[in-house]
């Protein structure tokens, strides 16, 4: 590790099931069917995807489309939580519906082949020993905030 000899980071290359993400961009729908899980194969290829599926792609297509180079794409709004994550997504930013709010996703290549919804919390996670209202005398000197 000296002053003249800095080497580069190199970034490790993604793969899907043996597949680079470059050779997955251009694969059609029912070839990307054939890698994903079995849940996944039987929605995409045997029930195939309804209108509302290809609207939020074609909303995520335009976003990247208008994004300026280097910047991150417009957030698109959804509610679709049982969308999958195909490789035309990666690099999108998605805002996925909770119940409550919309969180916003990057999406990236690690995500290929979930749900959208596995990146959105819909519950507000338990923090276990904190005492509350009632619920014993030591919780009564607490003051309340």
């Amino acid at each position: 590790s000296g002053a003249g000899g800095q080497k580069k980071r190199t970034f490790r290359k993604f793969y899907y099931r043996g597949i680079d993400l470059d050779a997955l961009m251009e694969i059609s729908t029912d070839e990307f069917g054939a890698l994903v899980t079995s849940r996944a194969r039987r929605r995409l290829i045997k029930r195939g995807l309804t209108r509302k599926y290809y609207a939020l792609n074609k909303k995520l297509r335009k976003a990247k489309k208008e994004a300026v180079q280097g910047e991150k794409p417009a957030v698109v709004r959804t509610h679709l939580r049982d969308a999958i994550v195909v490789p035309e997504m990666v690099g999108s930013q998605v805002g996925v519906y909770n119940g409550l709010s919309f969180n916003a996703v990057e999406i990236r290549p690690e995500m290929i082949g979930r749900y959208l919804g596995e990146f959105s919390i819909t519950y507000k996670p338990v923090r276990h020993g904190r005492p509350g209202i009632g619920a014993t005398n030591s919780s009564r000197f607490i003051p309340l905030k």
